[in-house]
């Protein structure tokens, strides 16, 4: 049992001066050992401080996973500022509303995201950011990476903010979950909890870095003596052949990345790789036994919550279809909507609640009212429905508001909406979640044209590209005469149908196209 919170600095730096040869991560195969790490990663906080940056001022990232990555991220943490990962695939209004509530002193980004930044509207100088790329405004890596850096500073505490990251709402604007260093080192002690790790495992690692499933393998090496394997993106074609040459022991899946290695041609090389663990979360039932027996690995099942310390529930007895039970440090209750314990087998929201001080989060940045909603009484309110068996295996129903969970992501309907509400054809709108071939769920928009308008799905739909995250983009717009709705004239959306014959479909078009 874990009695207290522990940052993971100090540690990082007491085991590059232990082992400084010893190999922290590959990138793409090329290694990085602690003392390059250590020496990289002071470089950068060394320039974060020249540039005036204070113990707990934000720094905002939107970047892709590269070799740079590990040094960026640990150069903010040594300087104390707090991290802002920020999703690749934001653009616009979504960009907009995060960089401007964040109020970020420094941005880093890849050189290519600059003018994403730049049109998305926040009210940012761009002195403030620095791309990185090397063209003539931009530094070369080996600018902020490589120079001298000596910093002498305090280790950052166990309680200190290490991140901001912000989590999708379920019905309004994405909340700045505030995450410290002990919660991410706690991370990784489920983890380790969860995939029964061991010297000399290796972490294949494809999932990036600004989702709380990337950040939380941050700590996996200092706390054991493994390895990360690093790779720049997901490639279902090239997934086993990068795992094969990596030499990984353990793969970590959301979403529907089991279904899309399934849908991959068997071959004889199956079998044919080191994996002991396939470990993550939202892996199907009826998913759960066909991955196993094909690939020849363990399935263990997590849930959990970034405001939760990532993790709060691990399946480590093999009973298909459950999230398993709580971590030492947690307990999890089925409660109504009064905060009363339901009967075991009966639905409610799942409730977690911590003995260990700092496993739950504080609260959401600048936003009083939702963190009072989360938190009651020392309790988290997670806002997910589930139930409990007999045995106190938790069983995950999906989320009890108005979201999707899309490609690993929850998509808030507000956010969708309030983009699409604002195409000039549009008078009104509406977001459902719809079974996906592959995945949890696909996201179905309907839409209401203005008098004397006409909406053209395909239109729209490339409207939307441009101001949505690819996860956020509807597959599915049917386009609708009247929304039926409640007396304070609130679109009743458990009436909307999810019959997939009356709407345009974006994936269909696009294989009409390639024909």
């Amino acid at each position: 049992m874990i009695d207290n919170l522990k940052g993971f600095i100090a540690d990082f730096n007491a085991k590059a001066e232990r082992s400084p040869d010893q190999v922290f991560a590959f990138f793409n195969g090329e290694p990085i050992t602690f003392a390059t790490l250590k020496m990289e990663s002071s470089a950068f906080a060394s320039t974060l401080r020249r540039k005036g940056l204070q113990a707990g001022d934000r720094v905002a990232v939107m970047m892709r996973n590269s070799r740079l990555s590990l040094p960026i991220l640990f150069g903010i943490a040594k300087a104390g500022a707090v991290w802002v990962p920020i999703n690749a695939q934001q653009k616009g209004d979504g960009l907009c509303y995060i960089l401007d509530h964040c109020e970020p002193e420094l941005i880093v980004c890849d050189l290519d995201f600059r003018s994403t930044i730049s049109e998305c509207g926040a009210e940012i100088s761009s002195e403030i950011v620095i791309s990185i790329g090397g063209d003539h405004g931009s530094p070369a890596p080996e600018a902020i990476l490589f120079g001298e850096g000596n910093l002498a500073d305090a280790v950052p505490d166990a309680h200190d903010l290490f991140a901001v990251m912000y989590t999708s709402g379920t019905t309004g604007r994405p909340k700045g979950v505030l995450v410290t260093h002990g919660m991410l080192r706690l991370a990784g002690e489920a983890v380790r909890t969860l995939t029964a790790m061991g010297p000399a495992d290796v972490f294949f690692v494809w999932e990036p870095l600004f989702h709380i499933g990337g950040a939380q393998l941050l700590v996996l090496p200092i706390i054991e003596d493994v390895k990360l394997a690093m790779v720049d993106r997901f490639s279902a074609s090239r997934f086993w052949d990068q795992v094969r040459s990596s030499g990984a022991t353990h793969i970590h899946y959301l979403g529907g990345i089991l279904q899309i290695l399934l849908k991959q041609p068997e071959s004889p090389l199956d079998r044919q790789h080191s994996v002991r663990v396939a470990w993550g979360g939202g892996c199907p039932k009826d998913v759960w036994p066909e991955f196993r027996d094909r690939f020849g690995v363990e399935i263990r099942e997590c849930y959990g919550m970034t405001e939760a310390s990532s993790i709060t529930t691990s399946n480590t007895k093999g009973v298909v279809g459950s999230v398993g039970k709580s971590m030492p440090w947690f307990s999890v209750s089925i409660e109504d909507e009064l905060g009363n314990p339901v009967a075991s087998g009966n639905r409610g929201e799942i409730v977690v609640r911590s003995s260990l001080e700092g496993a739950l989060f504080k609260g959401y940045l600048r936003n009083q009212e939702a963190t009072g909603k989360a938190l009651v009484n020392g309790a988290l309110r997670t806002g997910d429905a589930g139930t409990l068996d007999g045995d106190g295996n938790l069983w995950f129903h999906g989320r009890m508001t108005d979201s999707v969970r899309c490609k690993g992501e929850n998509v808030s309907a507000w956010e969708v909406e309030h983009v699409a509400g604002n195409h000039p054809a549009v008078e009104d709108c509406a977001m459902i979640g719809v079974a996906a071939d592959v995945g949890e769920q696909d996201i179905k928009l309907f839409v209401k044209a203005k008098n004397g308008k006409v909406i053209e799905p395909e239109h729209l739909s490339h409207w939307l590209s441009d101001r949505l995250a690819s996860y956020q983009n509807p597959r599915y717009i049917a386009v609708v005469k009247e929304f039926e709705r409640t007396p304070s004239q609130r679109i009743m959306k458990h009436l909307l149908p999810k019959d997939l014959n009356d709407c345009w479909d974006r994936l269909a078009a696009k294989e009409q196209a390639r024909a």
